[in-house]
């Protein structure tokens, strides 16, 4: 565990970039509990220990469990959320993975049959932004407390 640099510092031009896109994913009318499951979900998969221990910690502070925040990694696997939670999951898992599959028509459809056009584009929006942050914390080293 080395931080590499302090990016806030290095270039806050594009730190500042960054909050714009996160004003206005909160600005979108995403529910925040569905914000922080797609974040500590993409976060996984990226590996950012930074982002997990956050997004974990964040889920708590808005009262989600212990239980269901230790058994996203398992999500298909558990009763623990709901359809709509898991179209999100699932929608954060192929955009995560883009690479691999792309997103299938049926992921498509099952997300598309909780939310509208515009909330699909929000949700997108939101996973592109986690995404970015997950790049930016383990290109430049971040762990957790090490702006402590």
């Amino acid at each position: 565990m080395e931080l590499r640099m302090n990016y806030r510092n290095s270039n806050p031009e594009a730190f500042k970039a960054m909050l714009g896109l996160e004003q206005f994913i909160q600005n979108s009318g995403l529910d925040r509990k569905l914000y922080e499951w797609i974040k500590l979900r993409a976060s996984q998969i990226n590996g950012c220990s930074f982002c997990i221990d956050m997004h974990a910690k964040d889920l708590l502070s808005i009262g989600e469990s212990m239980e269901k925040i230790t058994l996203l990694s398992v999500w298909h696997e558990v009763p623990h959320f709901s359809e709509e939670e898991r179209a999100v999951l699932e929608l954060t898992e192929y955009a995560t993975k883009l690479s691999e599959a792309g997103i299938p028509r049926e992921v498509y459809d099952r997300v598309r049959t909780h939310f509208s056009e515009k909330q699909f584009i929000d949700l997108i929006m939101a996973i592109n932004a986690i995404n970015a942050w997950n790049r930016i914390g383990v290109s430049t080293g971040l762990y957790p407390g090490c702006f402590n």
